[in-house]
């Protein structure tokens, strides 16, 4: 996977975004719902309303980045916790990116 490896914090919003928001949208989200700061490291993820589609925004210490990807069959598996945020390992991070119908 391309992006942060090894031991990051990860925090994954249950309820889907609009998927027309970029890099800045998103960090606005993490800072006004989330109430975190979206410079601080940690990667946040988000997901279309279809679950086919992923976002992760994150600061690399130089700016905000931003990776999506777009499934081309099936859909992401994805925690079902109503209005909240999920911690997640990075193997369960890379588990969930790749598309892998189970998370350790």
């Amino acid at each position: 996977m391309i992006g942060p490896t090894g031991a990051v914090k990860v925090m994954v919003a249950t309820r889907p975004v609009d998927f027309r928001k970029g890099a800045e949208g998103l960090a606005a989200l993490v800072r006004d719902e989330m109430k975190t700061d979206p410079f601080n490291g940690t990667v946040y993820v988000f997901r279309a309303k279809r679950a086919d589609r992923v976002k992760l925004v994150f600061w690399d210490g130089t700016g905000v980045c931003l990776y999506a990807k777009r499934l081309e069959e099936g859909k992401f598996q994805w925690p079902s916790l109503g209005d909240s945020v999920v911690r997640l390992t990075s193997a369960q991070l890379s588990a969930l990116f790749e598309g892998i119908k189970e998370c350790p």
